[in-house]
């Protein structure tokens, strides 16, 4: 039986205490770029050795425990996308697909209706997809272009595509947490996707509504004529993701048909560029996949020496205490909610906490009477929250890897989850939505 110990979630908080803790005191000294001056890969070393420090075993069995979570296979995927994601990039930007995807883009929707429209093209695609992190790699460069076409601010396009992203993945019946999420809970995937709706609907409209507001002044520098041909690239990214294609296939495809494409319409674009091209975007990736990685190995480190384990049972002890019976619905709604936001903050990934605490929401949902259908939607909602804000979640890195921004300064900037969040709470408040019988 692994142990229990509050102890092994000190490597997290020292993590966070250097990252965050090191780039307030920098930006408070004046310094420009301040939260680079101590890179996350680099703040988290202490913490991966303050965690070998508490393991249990001899040195080499620590050793071997931290590389065992960082070779998680669903971790390795995402680190493939990374880089089929900044290969992609790179040359798409490299031949004008990007710029010529704003322009087509700008000349079909009126200038008012850009940011909604972004919205509403991410959440289309990560729904269709079932994966946020694919949908931000494809559409986050043009996110990118948009600012330079525009006046519009880079954090608010790229926190748009990231809120689109996060909307599309939690509703997506083919996405990983929804498919955790509804077998951990023992209901249907339709049913959850329901009782989805009636929270993160009024979410989404709320932020249309918002984005609307940011943009309706908004100011289009002049456009150069781009051809037509160059956006074939990112047609196809979106017909293949829409078709249901596996997302490393998809990106790779994008790969080909921009170098391709530049082959054929770009002056003096050969097969040598292209391949630095791909590097360029290899590179560009470098700080989100190692910090990916050591992040990975880390969690694992303390789901094992038991820190995750007394999350649970504090939270547990916690949903036990209120034996108001007209209380114990909304305790236990709360109680689901926050097992798996803990879980979500200490492992970066809202599959794995769904996964992790998963158990113990099923448990709380039979005591407390709450419907394994509305279960399943708090824990897909909370997850994709903390997933979408954390500046050390995969999503946020990657956008911000893309936007060249650092992840600290997105976080306001991801307008649908603060709102998915803030309807979250009010439906547990209130009671609603109920699932029909």
């Amino acid at each position: 039986m692994t142990r229990l110990s509050p102890l092994a979630l000190l490597p997290m908080l020292l993590f966070l205490s250097l990252f965050i803790g090191s780039g307030l005191y920098y930006q408070a000294q004046g310094v420009g770029f301040a939260f680079y001056e101590i890179s996350a890969p680099v703040a988290i070393l202490p913490a991966i050795a303050l965690a070998i420090l508490l393991a249990g075993g001899s040195l080499n069995q620590r050793v071997e425990q931290f590389i065992k979570g960082c070779s998680d296979s669903t971790l390795i995927t995402m680190l493939l996308i990374f880089l089929l994601a900044g290969g992609f990039a790179s040359v798409a930007k490299a031949i004008g697909g990007v710029d010529a995807t704003v322009s087509l883009g700008l000349s079909i929707i009126p200038p008012s209706l850009v940011l909604p429209g972004l919205f509403l093209m991410t959440a289309f695609m990560a729904t269709a997809m079932g994966t946020s992190m694919g949908t931000i790699a494809a559409v986050a460069p043009i996110a990118v272009g948009l600012t330079e076409a525009t006046d519009l601010s880079l954090a608010l396009t790229v926190g748009t595509v990231i809120g689109g992203a996060m909307f599309g993945d939690n509703l997506s019946i083919i996405s990983d947490t929804t498919i955790a999420a509804t077998r951990t809970q023992g209901c249907s995937m339709a049913d959850k996707f329901r009782m989805n709706l009636k929270i993160a609907l009024p979410a989404a409209v709320l932020t249309m509504v918002w984005l609307y507001l940011q943009g309706s002044e908004v100011q289009i520098n002049d456009l150069e004529d781009h051809s037509l041909l160059k956006v074939l690239p990112y047609l196809l990214v979106l017909i293949l993701a829409v078709s249901g294609l596996n997302v490393l296939v998809v990106l790779f495809s994008g790969i080909v048909l921009a170098g391709v494409t530049g082959l054929l319409l770009v002056d003096d674009y050969h097969v040598a560029q292209w391949a630095k091209d791909i590097y360029a975007g290899y590179t560009g990736m470098q700080e989100i996949m190692i910090l990916s990685l050591l992040i990975g190995g880390l969690a694992y480190m303390m789901k094992q020496a038991g820190g995750l384990d007394w999350l649970a049972q504090q939270i547990d002890k916690l949903s036990r205490r209120n034996s108001n019976d007209g209380e114990q619905q909304r305790s236990g709604e709360t109680s689901i909610s926050l097992a798996v936001a803990l879980s979500n903050l200490c492992t970066a990934n809202n599959t794995i906490a769904i996964l992790i605490s998963g158990g113990l929401a099923k448990d709380i949902a039979s005591r407390y009477q709450v419907d394994p259908r509305r279960s399943a939607s708090l824990m897909d909602i909370t997850s994709c929250v903390v997933q979408g804000i954390i500046p050390w979640g995969a999503q946020m890195l990657l956008a911000a890897s893309i936007a060249k921004l650092s992840p600290l300064q997105l976080i306001d900037s991801v307008v649908y989850c603060w709102a998915l969040g803030a309807a979250l709470v009010i439906s547990i408040i209130i009671g609603r939505p109920q699932a029909a019988a």
